[in-house]
């Protein structure tokens, strides 16, 4: 999987539930919210204060994709 600033919350989360966490840290409180699943790693990252790149480098360490 692919993951950049425009991957969606809900789409990660789908296709691996052991990112919550990453999330969760992050101070993304609300997974579960609708709204928050159709949220952008973008968007999420810009209510959130958090550098979009670190989250994503991340979330690809995580998944695996270096």
């Amino acid at each position: 999987m692919t993951v950049d600033k425009d991957t969606k919350i809900g789409t990660l989360l789908d296709a691996d539930r052991t990112l919550a966490p990453i999330f969760l840290n992050m101070g993304m409180h609300c997974l579960g919210c609708p709204a928050s699943r159709n949220e952008t790693i973008e968007e999420a990252c810009m209510v959130h204060g958090v550098d979009p790149d670190e989250l994503i480098a991340e979330i690809n360490e995580h998944l695996g994709n270096q």
